[in-house]
């Protein structure tokens, strides 16, 4: 008797967590590919990394600190500056990475089995390899400054985390939508560059008057910026945070996160279907 072997989705959550542990490797393998692909053949390589932020720090720098001469919380502007811009960088790569994850991958989609979210989760992985590089730019910086952190900086694995989850959970449902919705590849670099000038990176959210602050934080990256700040900061700058706002941007963050899994995983099985 002949027997037909049907490779499908775990039925069940619990299979389907599971099914991630085991195709961890994978998982190592795109992320790795893909950190491969970014680099290869360029003439500078990593060196990018370092660049593009590190020019976008001198602009904001010079439009912001020396033209419009907005406050800089008592710390030299370049260091206010890129303190915002690693975590919106990160942020930025992100949904640039995992929105056009599924796209890439179009033929692993359409051929084997394996949990989806692999895809758009190990192109967060590769962004952090940038966010880690661009780290470099902080600390000469600071040592340029001599500018040497508080006790807050101990706090800094929570705030990467934060924006880690954000990136992840924006992620999922752009990667989601940009499958079965191709205008979202025009949208998503749209989003990138409107969301870099409405979050704190260029400026502190001090300047914003008080009757908008709370509005101004249904902005999710606003309370992860502000925290990755005040982490490096301290006392300094971002000295106290907006506690209201702060707490709405985290459980948006959140949120976001939990209704980007939601909805992935529910048009995940319709891929191929729109490949």
């Amino acid at each position: 008797m002949e027997r037909t072997i049907v490779i499908e989705a775990g039925r069940t959550s619990k299979q389907y967590w599971l099914d991630l542990w085991g195709y961890r490797e994978l998982f190592y393998f795109l992320a790795w590919r893909d950190i491969l692909i970014r680099y290869k053949q360029t003439v500078i390589g990593v060196a990018w990394a370092l660049i593009r932020p590190f020019l976008t720090m001198i602009v904001f720098t010079i439009i912001f600190g020396k033209l419009a001469k907005l406050p800089s919380e008592g710390v030299p502007y370049p260091i206010l500056v890129f303190s915002a811009m690693l975590p919106w960088q990160f942020f930025a790569n992100s949904l640039g990475g995992s929105s056009n994850s599924l796209i890439n991958n179009a033929n692993l989609l359409s051929k084997v089995y394996f949990p989806r979210l692999i895809i758009p989760t190990s192109a967060v992985v590769v962004s952090f390899v940038d966010f880690a590089l661009s780290g470099m730019i902080l600390l000469g910086l600071m040592a340029w400054y001599n500018f040497v952190p508080n006790w807050q900086i101990l706090t800094l694995p929570f705030w990467i985390l934060i924006v880690v989850v954000a990136s992840m959970g924006a992620g999922l449902w752009l990667a989601a939508l940009n499958v079965k919705y191709r205008d979202f590849r025009y949208i998503v670099p749209f989003i990138i560059q409107f969301g870099l000038y409405i979050s704190p990176v260029g400026f502190s959210s001090s300047i914003v008057p008080d009757k908008w602050r709370l509005l101004y934080s249904l902005n999710p990256m606003v309370g992860a910026i502000n925290g990755f700040r005040w982490a490096i900061l301290g006392s300094v700058g971002e000295s106290e945070l907006y506690l209201p706002g702060f707490i709405l941007s985290i459980v948006l963050v959140f949120l976001l996160f939990a209704s980007g899994v939601w909805y992935f995983r529910k048009v995940e099985r319709s891929f191929a279907d729109f490949i």
